[in-house]
């Protein structure tokens, strides 16, 4: 006899053993079980499921996962997100009643993970408590607010002619390899001393590229404020196409608790070439240029996420900076012009810029900001208000003296003072610069004080200007930082300073 039944006696072990009996729920149980039919190219086939819906998360036997595409009346498409090689046919599988899910929280800060929330830096195991589905509604017109708040991007020719705005959503659009990336991992670098947390996505990139990214965030900026999304190029159809969905939902845990978030897209060409790979697979019917007709659908409330909400909402923000790459400067292309209509606004780099040096390869004629200009920081819109208007000016006069000819004194003032704003609006790579800097670099230029300086030579003056600024100006710096304007007297004295300090580095 047992120990149990020492203690319970007989009658005591029968008793104990008909209640739990008794309580036991025996009665039937059904349970519907898929069955992979056929299998290519990251999409199975399904049948057995049909009470599945749409978007439903599955989950196979043996742990892999997918969601359901396309239903039909005896089979479902099943898109595969993980483990594709090694699904075979007659798998079993089974619906989880649930969408698809990703952690979301400060658990996340400073992380490398999957589009399904799994580490992929080796730190160990996300430890959030809370997730969110990647599919959420955009919030409605009555909840948002105006864009009135600047996001410093640190490149000068972006926030003087093309300011961006909390809660904006700015195309950055070229072709391949000129930098797009770059000005977008600069913008994340340049939040290293704001309240801004930010979620960078790649999709379909190749591993290289999101190591150089990573890098750079890690080495410039603070890797500890970010969100770092990595769907490569040899990630499955699946994983690419929910990685900029589950982005946004880890960037919108921050804007709906009353905080600021900014969220790049790179890029939304393969996320697109993503779409119609599902597309296709699924039997889906082709459109323009085989994409299917949902793509612009697809795109549009994706980016409608990106917002800024009401005080009565928490007044946070999210701001977006999608990146498309066009094939040959092509900006009537079928995605390019979805994603410019969706936008409010894009910022075109040209690959004859960047070829000749011009870096970054902003086309200040073909890019625009539909907000930038209620939110621009007061200083530097004060300074920088004809700043466009010189250097379109400068850009036709020296297309015309091409021809031939010596133009006429004045004609030689604006092609020299021209020749310094383009040289001042090239900038390296990853050195944002911070407000104050920017201020002072336009006060100078449109104050004429750099007209003799030569143009080799500006490099080493904005080098220099952080060190004099803090040295000889602190209180304006921590002014416009602080304000983003400037009081009274600090516009002639922040002239004074600069004039003082070029004086004797003027050349003839």
């Amino acid at each position: 006899m047992t120990a149990d039944r020492e203690h319970k006696g007989p009658d005591g072990w029968l008793a104990g053993a008909q209640a739990r009996v008794a309580a036991a729920d025996l009665g039937p149980h059904a349970e519907q079980i898929g069955r992979v039919e056929s299998i290519a190219d990251g999409i199975a086939m399904v049948s057995g499921l049909p009470d599945v819906r749409l978007d439903e998360l599955l989950r196979f036997d043996k742990g892999q996962f997918g969601y359901a595409q396309v239903l039909e009346p005896d089979r479902v498409g099943c898109v595969l997100l993980d483990g594709v090689d090694t699904i075979e046919a007659g798998d079993r599988l089974h619906g989880t009643g649930d969408v698809l899910r990703v952690p979301v929280g400060p658990a996340l800060l400073g992380r490398v993970v999957d589009p399904l929330g799994r580490p992929l830096d080796g730190a160990g195991p996300i430890e959030s408590d809370e997730h969110s589905p990647i599919e959420r509604p955009a919030p409605a017109i009555i909840e948002r607010d105006l864009v009135t708040q600047p996001v410093q991007t640190g490149t000068l020719v972006v926030d003087t002619l093309f300011a961006l705005g909390r809660g904006q959503r700015e195309l950055i659009i070229g072709d391949r390899a000129i930098g797009k990336t770059t000005i977008a991992i600069d913008t994340i670098i340049s939040q290293r001393g704001s309240d801004i947390t930010c979620v960078y996505v790649a999709i379909g990139q190749k591993t290289a590229s999101v190591r150089r990214a990573i890098n750079a965030i890690r080495t410039f900026g603070r890797m500890e404020r970010c969100i770092v999304v990595v769907a490569e190029a040899a990630a499955p159809p699946g994983m690419q196409w929910i990685a900029p969905f589950a982005g946004l939902s880890m960037a919108e845990w921050f804007r709906d608790r009353g905080q600021h978030a900014l969220i790049v897209l790179d890029d939304l060409s393969k996320h697109a070439a993503s779409h119609r790979e599902i597309a296709l697979l699924t039997r889906q019917s082709p459109g323009r240029e085989a994409y299917p007709g949902d793509v612009f659908y697809v795109h549009a409330r994706m980016l409608e996420r990106a917002a800024k909400l009401s005080p009565a909402k928490g007044g946070g923000s999210l701001t977006a900076l999608p990146i498309a790459e066009t094939d040959a400067g092509n900006l009537s292309a079928y995605i390019p012009t979805n994603l410019i209509s969706i936008t409010d606004g894009q910022i075109v780099l040209d690959a004859r810029l960047f070829h000749e040096g011009q870096k970054p390869a902003v086309d200040v004629g073909t890019s625009v900001s539909r907000v930038g200009g209620k939110t621009q920081a007061h200083a530097l819109r004060k300074v920088a208000e004809s700043l466009r208007l010189d250097y379109a000016q400068f850009l036709e006069l020296e297309m015309f003296t091409r021809f031939g000819g010596m133009p006429d004194p004045r004609v030689r003032d604006q092609l020299n003072h021209g020749a310094r704003i383009r040289a001042l609006l090239a900038q390296p790579q990853h050195a944002p610069l911070r407000l104050a800097d920017q201020v002072a670099l336009v006060l100078a230029l449109q104050a004429g004080l750099l007209d003799g300086v030569a143009t080799g030579d500006l490099d080493g003056f904005r080098r220099g200007l952080s060190a004099l600024l803090d040295a000889q100006a602190g209180d304006i710096v921590a002014r416009i930082e602080a304000t983003g304007d400037f009081a009274d007297g600090d516009r002639e004295r922040l002239r004074d300073l600069l004039a003082a300090h070029l004086t004797p580095k003027a050349g003839p």
